[in-house]
């Protein structure tokens, strides 16, 4: 009996790009996605590595380039698909390009997915328009002075802060003027980047103390930067923001933080359980489909979430809903409602709120309605002021635990210690309950950490609990909170009322 052969697989040198996961390519993602094993430099990004899929070992690149490709070739050859993940861009590093060669002198099939060059993307982060004619070289070697100091254009040299002397020095001696404007930029593209405007007769003093890798624009387009610096000018721009929220409600905001320039530390505060018993709910699905009631009135995606899991339970789908108006609190829950193909009938015109919700709600009418009740839907620590708006305007009302709130876990000690002595820049509440619970789960933010609530109940509680309200917008919804955030830094900032951005250490995204 003849024995199947093994089909080989593949190796990838994927490259990681200059550190912000916003500027991996698509290919490396799909690549990532599919990897059956990824052998990555111990310098590649941590939430870089984070996007490989649970259960694929990732590994490290150990040893010289001849033992590294050995061991890629060999995983290749038992049929696996190779990322080999690198800092960078994979072909612009000496010890991959000599992995690379090793492996194409053997049978494996291989790729090179390029990463978007540091000498490139840092400068356009730091604002520095490098246009068609540029030099970039490593200055951490062997340099040709004389050749750099007469190349045309504007010169990116890749550098650590022992090299700068060196560097400073050896141009003007080759012609380059000491005045020549100078941008040094660490940690680029991620959000402790800092860029030191300086020139060449000064870059030692101002940025040879600087640790970690150094992208070093030289020439006349470093004078133009402060008008496009995009990224280090943002409102939030290296903000510590605590976002107390379940960990599934987290990203969106995450997203938007980041969008203003901030670091956002997310910190679950509840967890969202089923009700203890299902019978409730099971009793108001059948409800919906008997035409019991005549409207369901949402307050959160999590009751949207919550009913619609119990349609699919059921093997229902939004046709349900087929003859009962729907009602939603605040524009996250009715996108949420529309994401399942269904209009809903009310939003409040005025403040996202129950409150706002009952000033627009209609009263029953014997006549115009042919039902008189109202599901509503909703976590179990829900107020009452809602349900009994609803009955004083004459509705009967089915009040239905759609799902628990629990207090999470307390978040780790370092956590605790920054939210109690000020290490984060602002805090962002957005239900009564994330309040409440943060504080009991991790303390009282200190006075000096900007609160920022979503409406007008949550900013009740946080007053209850001592906290200052410094930001409310005017709709209650996780962008327009975010928003007005920011805008209120950069209102601040504008005043003289806050310091620059705080020096960071090398964060990126959570």
């Amino acid at each position: 009996m003849t024995r199947a052969r093994k089909t080989p697989g593949r190796v990838a040198f994927v490259g990681s790009g200059p550190g912000d996961t916003g500027l991996l390519t698509v290919r490396a993602h799909d690549l990532l996605a599919r990897a059956e094993l990824v052998v990555a430099d111990p310098d590649v990004p941590s939430d870089i590595v984070a996007l490989v899929p649970e259960g694929v070992e990732v590994r490290p690149a150990v040893g010289e380039p001849a033992d590294v490709a050995k061991d890629l070739v060999a995983e290749a050859k038992n049929g696996h698909t190779v990322v080999r993940l690198v800092a960078g861009d994979p072909l612009t590093l000496d010890s991959v390009v000599k992995e690379a060669q090793a492996v194409s002198r053997t049978s494996i099939a291989f790729d090179v997915v390029p990463g978007v060059p540091a000498g490139t993307a840092v400068p356009a982060y730091a604002g520095v328009a490098l246009g068609a004619v540029h030099t970039e070289v490593d200055v951490r070697g062997t340099v040709d002075w004389a050749g750099l100091a007469a190349a045309p254009g504007t010169l990116v040299l890749h550098a650590s802060g022992s090299h700068l002397a060196e560097a400073a020095s050896s141009l003007v001696e080759h012609g380059v003027a000491p005045q020549t404007p100078v941008a040094v930029t660490v940690d680029g593209t991620g959000f402790g980047q800092r860029t030191i405007d300086t020139t060449l007769a000064s870059l030692a003093s101002d940025a040879g103390d600087l640790s970690g890798p150094l992208v070093v624009t030289v020439g006349a387009a470093v004078a133009g930067r402060a008008r496009l610096s995009w990224w280090e000018s943002r409102a939030l721009y290296g903000w510590r923001v605590l976002v107390p929220r379940t960990k599934e409600q987290a990203g969106a905001m995450s997203d938007r933080l980041h969008s203003h320039g901030a670091i956002p530390v997310e910190v679950p505060t509840i967890s969202v359980e089923p009700p203890r018993s299902p019978a409730q709910m099971e009793r108001s699905v059948k409800g919906l489909v008997d035409g019991r009631y005549q409207w369901v009135v949402f307050t959160s995606t999590n009751a949207v979430r919550a009913v619609w899991e119990k349609f699919r339970e059921f093997g229902l789908d939004a046709r349900a809903f087929s003859g009962v108006k729907i009602a939603c609190v605040g524009e996250s829950t009715a996108a949420k409602v529309r994401s399942f193909g269904i209009i809903p009938e009310l939003v409040p015109s005025g403040e996202q709120s129950s409150e706002g919700l009952l000033n627009d709600f209609p009263p029953y009418d014997d006549i115009l309605d042919p039902v008189d009740r109202v599901l509503l839907p909703r976590a179990d620590i829900a107020t009452e002021t809602l349900a009994a708006g609803l009955r004083d305007r004459g509705w009967e009302i089915d009040d239905v635990t759609a799902y628990r709130t629990v207090r999470a876990a307390p978040p780790p000690a370092d956590t605790r210690e920054m939210i109690k002595s000020g290490g984060f820049d602002a805090v962002c509440f957005t239900s009564s309950s994330t309040v409440r619970n943060l504080v009991g789960i991790a303390g009282k933010p200190h006075a000096r950490t900007l609160v920022a609530c979503i409406g007008p109940q949550t900013a009740e509680t946080a007053r209850e609990f001592g906290l200052r309200v410094d930001v409310q917008p005017e709709e209650a919804n996780v962008p327009a909170l975010v928003d007005a955030l920011a805008q209120h830094a950069a209102r601040l900032r504008a005043e003289g009322a806050l310091p620059p951005p705080r020096k960071t250490k090398r964060l990126r995204r959570s």
